[in-house]
């Protein structure tokens, strides 16, 4: 058969500006350099390319683990159980804007946003309520949180305490991932290398106290929701990797004690074989770093373990409900490509937070993948198409050039002081945009196929009134009134001189601050005055 290698390209992909162009047609001379032992190998052996697990789904399906928060902890909890209650099987925890920026839903910049975008949590009084009736050792949960991960975490494992659960039993993820945040996401209180020493305090407690646990979620998710293509988010992502781990190594951890719990998480977009390509390039560029950077022997740290979200980013206003098959599609790439864990977004979360009938159509996505389409018989089942390992090959040659570049700065603190993986992002985002208002990429029902009123139907809206920041007040207010005043100063007083010990492990000390009911902007405040506030430079 003729190779077309010039033949039909498509000359503007829009997904992936910087990939190479898509060929018409992909055939046996496109994978001929790969290498089959050394680029792809078989599920569950190195270099992972097509899986960690030599069985795939056939035994152990991927966690479901719908991202659910709004309002009080009480709206939130009863979500929680009913998602349980219809095959949820792990919980994944949004949280609200002030909470993630370490402010107390009292605070004056947290009028108008309590419970918004997710759940309101200031104190340990909040987690136990949040997780009443959920006994943390026999449910795997995920916080999405970032900037005070470690004040919130020191409230969920109070918690636990008081359910009686044992710390070394609990699994679950913290997010705990702040480099994204100069990066994307933009939710931030610490400069980066105060906020390095916390991440790295995370670490070895849980090395030493949590074998379950993983103590960080390194995120492109909000990276690809900034703009970022795919090889970007691939290449910063596994970047920020190695970051946390030059970090960790700094501190005094060796490689394979804390290497095994680090985590993933990545974004599932709408070009369905390009995410696939993505996560087994990750898979492979992983292995890679953790043998020949790192030198690390455990097996465990080798393997890229990741959990996936469909892109909220893709969701439309327009036609709401054509949103239920995007999130589908994307939600398969996700199961194609091996994800450990995934979530598939709401419908009508271009609109607002989910509603219940929402959020139950999105796990019922997820079940119908998993039970109803056949894809989980057979390990990989795209591996060994032309087409799926030549862009698994471009993806992973173009995160090496990345990588490249941010070591040539010094590293990736050092190209985020810079400003490099902002301006990248920022320029793929412009050229993104600028090709959907050109209409040469489509986007059914906002530049093409568009309809007038609501033909498809229109969403029911989830609205979070003022009553939620109303009660968090009254709950605050309580709670300074009755606690022991002393503990609570002495907890904080503790903290404060910790933290000017860069001997010291804040965790602990930040606990004793849970438990001493300090909350969570008394918490991040005692830090403010040794660590400094993270300001923006202008690029």
């Amino acid at each position: 058969m003729k190779n077309t290698n010039d033949a039909g390209i498509v000359k503007d992909r829009h997904t992936t500006v910087s990939l190479k162009p898509i060929k018409e047609l992909y055939t046996p001379d496109d994978t001929r350099e790969v290498d089959f032992e050394e680029k792809i190998g078989f599920p569950g052996e190195p270099p992972y390319t097509r899986g960690i697990h030599p069985t795939g789904y056939r035994t152990k399906l991927w966690t479901m683990r719908q991202f659910a928060g709004f309002g009080s902890a009480y709206d939130t909890n009863q979500r929680f159980k009913y998602l349980l209650e219809h095959g949820q099987t792990g919980l994944s925890t949004a949280f609200d804007l002030p909470t993630l920026m370490g402010y107390d839903s009292d605070h004056p910049v947290s009028e108008g946003e309590v419970g918004k975008c997710g759940v309101a949590i200031s104190s340990r009084q909040d987690m136990d309520v949040l997780f009443d009736g959920i006994p943390l050792d026999k449910v795997t949960t995920s916080m999405t949180i970032n900037a005070p991960a470690s004040m919130i975490f020191a409230f969920f494992l109070a918690t636990a305490e008081k359910q009686g659960s044992k710390w070394r039993e609990i699994g679950g993820t913290l997010q705990n991932d702040i480099l994204k945040e100069y990066i994307a996401q933009k939710e931030w209180i610490y400069p980066p290398r105060p906020s390095m020493r916390l991440i790295t305090d995370t670490f070895k407690f849980c090395a030493r106290e949590m074998p379950k646990w993983n103590s960080i979620s390194i995120s492109g998710y909000h990276i690809r929701e900034a703009g970022a293509t795919a090889a970007q988010e691939l290449a910063f992502t596994l970047r920020d990797g190695i970051e946390y781990l030059d970090y960790g190594i700094r501190a005094g951890l060796d490689v394979d004690e804390f290497a095994p719990r680090l985590s993933f998480f990545f974004n599932a977009h709408n070009d369905f074989f390009e995410e696939i390509a993505k996560y087994r390039a990750a898979r492979r560029i992983w292995y890679r770093v953790m043998k020949e950077r790192f030198k690390a022997s455990n097996p465990r740290s080798w393997q890229m373990r990741f959990h996936t979200q469909t892109a909220g980013v893709s969701l439309t206003v327009q036609q709401p409900i054509n949103n239920i098959i995007r999130v589908a599609i994307q939600a398969l790439a996700g199961v194609l490509g091996g994800t450990q864990s995934l979530h598939c977004d709401a419908y009508d979360e271009a609109l607002a937070l989910p509603t219940e009938r929402a959020a139950l159509i999105a796990l019922r996505t997820q079940q119908i993948i998993a039970h109803e389409t056949g894809v989980t018989n057979t390990v990989d089942p795209l591996g060994g198409s032309y087409f799926i390992e030549k862009l698994t090959t471009e993806l992973e040659e173009e995160a090496w050039e990345y990588f490249r570049k941010i070591d040539s700065m010094g590293g990736m603190v050092e190209s985020i002081e810079a400003g490099y993986p902002q301006k990248e992002i920022l320029e793929s985002a412009y050229q993104y945009q600028r090709a959907v208002e050109r209409g040469e990429k489509i986007i059914v029902g906002v530049n093409a196929f568009q309809m007038e009123g609501n033909e498809l139907g229109e969403p029911n809206i989830l609205y979070i009134d003022e009553s939620v920041g109303k009660l968090q007040e009254e709950r605050l207010a309580r709670l300074r009134a009755e606690r022991d005043k002393h503990a609570a100063l002495r907890a904080l007083d503790q903290l404060k001189r910790g933290a000017e010990d860069p001997e010291v492990n804040t965790m602990p000390l930040l606990i004793d601050c849970a438990r001493a009911d300090c909350t969570l902007g008394e918490m991040c405040d005692a830090l403010r005055p040794i660590f400094g506030e993270y300001q923006e430079p202008e690029f």
